[in-house]
């Protein structure tokens, strides 16, 4: 039998590529964490101008967009390093262990290559706005490659954060899916501690 661990984290098992993209993960994930903090100070800045104040306000609910957005790009591999995107264990947990590492490699193989994709056309999409500094239509006009940059960064950072989680998954390193065989009293380990 299989069980799901409550508190999971990707395991780099000692090896320093896997460690260093961990590492690399949980700046994203602060970053992230300190865009929100950021966004949040801005609505409350924008909250008290316009109603304390009784004056207009030009950049805050766009600058609030466009770091909430990124926030979520740049968070992605953070997430994916502690296991928190939604999964369906159901299938996973019915298969025996090979078939369960196979569909564990397709899955993460495949969704490396969709990220792959994303990364090409968000770079497209921010070399265009950055080579012909487009700006938006607003009155504060932000040039505009400075948000569609998370677009590549962050999916990019999602790809690397996926990679090693293919590599520990190959490596047995980690278990597919996060997903550990439960041991029997007649399977566990005999002799010295760890």
């Amino acid at each position: 039998m299989a069980v799901v661990s409550a508190h999971k984290v990707a395991k780099h098992g000692g090896n320093p590529l896997l460690r260093a993209i961990g590492f690399l993960s949980s700046v994203c994930g602060v970053i992230a964490a300190a865009m929100i903090v950021i966004a949040v100070a801005i609505t409350c800045q924008m909250i008290w101008v316009r109603f304390v104040l009784n004056q207009s306000t030009v950049w805050q609910t766009e600058a609030v967009v466009y770091m909430m957005v990124a926030a979520t790009l740049i968070g992605i591999p953070y997430v994916q390093r502690l296991r928190g995107h939604v999964n369906v264990d159901l299938f996973p947990l019915a298969l025996p262990v090979r078939l369960r590492k196979a569909l564990a490699i397709v899955t993460l193989t495949t969704t490396i290559a969709i990220a792959g994709i994303m990364v090409v056309y968000g770079f497209e999409l921010w070399h265009v706005a950055w080579s012909r500094g487009w700006t938006s239509d607003t009155v504060w006009a932000p040039k505009l490659w400075v948000p569609y940059l998370a677009l590549p960064v962050g999916f990019g950072l999602f790809m690397l954060q996926l990679i090693a989680d293919l590599i520990a998954t190959i490596l047995d390193i980690e278990a597919p899916f996060s997903i550990e065989d439960e041991q029997t009293p007649d399977s566990a380990p005999t002799g010295g501690a760890d």
